[in-house]
C-alpha cells in the first residue's frame, strides 16, 4: 500500500523552545514530538517547541546525526491495516549534547523561556530503592554531584545546577514532567530530585518546594528500537533521506495530572488527556500492557523468537497473555472513565500481534530488574494474599532466572543479557544453583516471595521442567 507523507506546515524559524527534554531516544521522539509537532501547527502555541538535551557518552552519534538534520526527522506510523504514514518532525528545534557542553544544558535550565523539563530516562534512572521508596545516595556519579555542585555529571546534578541558576536569575519556577513508565511517576520524580537537592543544597531545595512541580503521567505507544537495516527500509519506504528515522503503531496515549505551575501546551488540542487524577489510567496500562509485556518477553526469547509479532502468532504465547490479563490483572484493575476493558484487552493484543511493527523482544528483555518491581510485583503481592492462581506468576519468574542465569535459548543460540542496574549480589544470586536463592534478587525486594508457600512450590516445579523441557514444552501444558 502506498505510504502517505504528512509534512509540518509552521514556520520553525518563528518557534522557540519552551520544553527541554531530557533524553531523546525513540521512545520520545514517536510520542511527546509526535503530539508537539501537531500542536505547533497552532499560531498560539509556538512558544513550544523542545530542547533535547543528551547526557551520556554513547548519545554523541545520534546527536551528530539530528544536529546534521536540524533537529528534523521522519516518523513512520505503522497501521494495523497495513496502511502507513510517514510524519516529517519539526517540533526538536534545538538539541545539546551535555558531555560536551554541560554549561549549554544548566543554562537552557535556567532560561526564562524554558518552563517544562520532560525526561524520558528509563525506569531505573530514577535512582530510586524499590524497597524503601528513597533516594540511593551511594552511586559514585551522585557522590560527585553532591561534592562538586557546579560540574553536574547525572541528571539530577545537571537539573540542580540548572534550577539554581535558575533561581539566581530570579526566573519564575517550571514544572517537571516524568514520561516514563513508572507509578506515579511524577510522585517518584519529585521524590528523586527532592532528595538529592535537599542533600546538596538546602536553599534551593526551599525555592523548589515552592517554585517546581511535578505532575504525573501516562504514556503509551509501542516504539521499536531502529536498527541499521531500519534505517535503509524506511528511508526507501519514505524517499526521504533520513539518518535517524524512528517507527511506531497507530495506537498512542497520552494522560497527564494537569499541574504546570508555568504553563503548559494545549496539548489537549491534539488528543492528550488531562485529568486531576491518573492512577486508574496507569494501573490499567502498567498492569496489563506493560505487565503482558514483560509476561511474554523471557519465554518468547528462550522458545527462540525475536520479534513480538512472531511470539503473538504461536497460539500458546498468545493464550498465555489471554490468561494473564482475563484471570490474573483484570481483578485488580480499576477501570478509568468510559473505558470498555475488554476492547482494551483485545486491541493489545492487535498491538501486540501488528506485523507492521514488529517489535524487538530484546527490548521487552532489557532491564528486566527495573521493570518487574514496577509491571509485576503489585499484581503479584495481591494474587499471594488473595490466595489465587500463582501458576503464570512463577512460570513468568522461572523463565526469567533461566534467561539470566544461562544465556542460550531452546535452539541453541547463545544471548547478550543487558540488565544495566544489576548489582554485585543479584549476580551471585543468578549464579547459586539453588533456584529459591533467585527470589531474593533486588528485583523483588519489595515481596517476600521465598516465604510464600504455594508460590515456592510452583516456581522451583517450573524451573526444573524448563530446564529439562525447555520452556516451549511447558508452555504448552500450561494452556492446554
Amino acid at each position: 500500500m502506498a505510504t502517505n507523507i504528512i509534512s509540518y506546515t509552521y514556520d520553525r524559524q518563528d518557534v522557540q523552545a519552551g520544553i527541554m527534554h531530557i533524553g531523546v531516544g525513540n521512545f520520545h521522539r514517536a510520542h511527546q514530538q509526535f503530539y508537539t509537532n501537531k500542536v505547533l501547527e497552532n499560531p498560539d502555541q509556538r512558544q513550544w517547541g523542545i530542547c533535547g538535551v543528551a547526557l551520556l557518552p554513547s548519545d554523541e552519534a545520534l546527536v551528530q546525526k539530528l544536529r546534521q538534520q536540524t533537529g528534523t526527522y521522519t516518523l513512520t506510523v505503522c497501521g494495523r491495516d497495513g496502511h502507513d504514514e510517514v510524519h516529517q518532525i519539526g517540533s526538536l528545534i534545538d538539541i545539546i549534547w551535555g558531555v560536551d557542553d554541560p554549561i549549554a544544558v544548566t543554562d537552557k535550565i535556567a532560561s526564562e523561556a524554558i518552563r517544562i523539563i520532560t525526561l524520558t530516562i528509563t525506569e531505573g534512572g530514577y535512582n530510586i530503592d524499590k524497597a524503601t521508596n528513597t533516594f540511593m545516595f551511594g552511586n559514585e556519579a551522585i557522590k560527585h554531584d553532591l561534592l562538586y555542585p557546579h560540574q553536574p555529571k547525572t541528571v539530577f546534578g545537571f537539573v540542580a545546577e540548572g534550577l539554581r541558576k535558575r533561581m539566581a536569575a530570579g526566573h519564575e519556577g517550571l514544572t517537571i514532567l516524568s514520561c516514563d513508565n513508572l507509578q506515579h511517576n511524577g510522585n517518584t520524580t519529585k521524590t528523586a530530585f527532592t532528595s538529592f537537592i535537599d542533600a546538596q543544597d538546602k536553599a534551593l531545595a526551599q525555592w523548589v518546594a515552592s517554585h517546581v512541580t511535578f505532575p504525573n503521567s501516562m504514556v503509551d505507544r509501542i516504539t521499536p528500537a531502529t536498527l541499521p537495516e531500519d534505517v535503509i527500509r524506511l528511508t526507501a519506504k519514505s524517499g526521504i533521506d533520513d539518518t535517524v528515522p524512528v517507527y511506531c503503531e497507530d495506537f498512542i496515549q497520552w494522560v497527564i495530572e494537569d499541574n504546570f505551575i508555568a504553563g503548559r501546551p494545549d496539548w489537549q488540542r491534539v488528543g492528550v488527556e488531562f485529568t486531576d487524577d491518573v492512577t486508574a489510567y496507569e494501573n490499567m496500562k502498567l498492569s496489563l500492557l506493560n505487565a503482558s509485556h514483560t509476561l511474554l518477553s523471557y519465554p518468547a526469547f528462550l522458545a527462540g523468537y525475536r520479534n513480538v509479532d512472531d511470539a503473538m502468532h504461536d497460539r500458546n504465547l498468545a493464550q498465555l497473555l489471554r490468561d494473564f490479563m482475563d484471570i490474573d490483572s483484570t481483578p485488580y484493575v480499576p477501570v478509568p472513565g468510559n473505558t470498555d476493558l475488554a476492547v482494551y484487552k483485545q486491541t493489545l493484543i492487535e498491538r501486540f500481534a501488528n506485523r507492521s511493527v514488529s517489535d524487538q523482544l530484546s527490548r521487552l528483555c532489557f532491564d528486566g530488574i527495573s521493570k518487574f518491581p514496577v509491571y509485576i510485583l503489585p499484581t503479584l503481592a495481591n494474587m499471594i494474599r488473595d490466595d489465587k492462581d500463582l501458576t503464570r506468576m512463577a512460570f513468568l519468574i522461572a523463565s526469567y532466572r533461566h534467561y539470566l542465569k544461562y544465556k542460550v535459548d531452546e535452539t541453541g543460540q547463545s544471548f547478550t543479557i543487558a540488565e544495566p542496574w544489576l548489582t554485585p549480589d543479584d549476580k551471585q544470586l543468578i549464579n547459586s544453583d539453588n533456584p529459591v536463592d533467585f527470589l531474593t534478587l533486588s528485583a523483588f525486594n519489595g515481596i517476600n516471595l521465598a516465604s510464600a508457600d504455594s508460590f515456592v512450590a510452583l516456581y522451583r516445579d517450573f524451573v526444573e521442567r524448563i530446564h529439562c523441557t525447555g520452556v516451549s514444552a511447558v508452555l504448552a501444558s500450561l494452556v492446554n
